[in-house]
């Protein structure tokens, strides 16, 4: 198939994936435990800084300009993105400069992406999945706060992070047209595809089963 047709198809496998990435858990703000604006904020700081590692590892590893140029956008737009949730925690009266994100090391996530080589995989992974997932569910985290009375940290996603990460999903896709032109190709940005999202959807199990964690921003 050409690449233009690999990636609409790739797309719509993805779109039907995510559709179980929903949590079962209802919106309720209000529940026993640590389930917060807070502490859910406090997983983006983690999501943040490991999209803006892998991002930056990928960008002084590839040779082609047009790649360079999306992950350093990347880079700048997760860094940023960092920032502003530290600020927001630090208005939620959460001194995030005392927390540290990777003290628990990389999730399985971002061991998964680091062992990537190809462009063909690190767009497909990276930029075009990680991306499409992060749109998700971060529009659950925004209905979340939104529900818990959060407005500022709702308008900050609604307004501020989903629209970049939106960018980073179409800066994938185009990347992702120009270089799965052949089956090998093609076979090996799929497979990294499904992996990426397998790892999301065990990820996501893993924590509303072992911490009750719902709902929780993704980068």
């Amino acid at each position: 198939m050409t690449a233009e047709e690999f990636v609409r198809q790739l797309d719509d496998e993805t779109r039907e994936f995510l559709g179980r990435l929903a949590p079962d858990a209802t919106l309720k703000p209000e529940v026993e435990g640590d389930l917060s604006v807070v502490n859910l904020l406090k997983i983006a700081l983690k999501n943040e800084i490991e999209a803006t590692e892998i991002a930056a590892r990928w960008l002084v590893t590839t040779d082609d300009v047009d790649v360079k140029l999306a992950l350093a956008r990347q880079v700048g737009d997760e860094a940023k993105h960092y920032r502003m949730i530290a600020d927001r925690l630090g208005a939620l009266g959460f001194a995030a400069i005392t927390f540290d994100p990777l003290s628990k090391g990389y999730g399985p996530l971002f061991q998964y992406l680091a062992t990537l080589r190809t462009t063909v995989e690190r767009v497909a992974a990276g930029q075009f999945t990680r991306e499409a997932i992060a749109i998700v569910k971060n529009r659950q985290f925004i209905a979340f706060c939104e529900h818990a009375g959060d407005r500022e940290t709702a308008a900050l996603y609604r307004d501020v992070i989903e629209p970049d990460e939106r960018h980073h999903h179409e800066l994938g896709r185009t990347l992702l047209a120009r270089f799965a032109t052949t089956p090998e190709a093609q076979a090996a940005a799929a497979d990294a595809a499904r992996k990426t999202l397998e790892l999301a959807e065990e990820l996501q199990r893993t924590a509303l089963a072992t911490g009750g964690v719902h709902h929780a921003p993704g980068c």
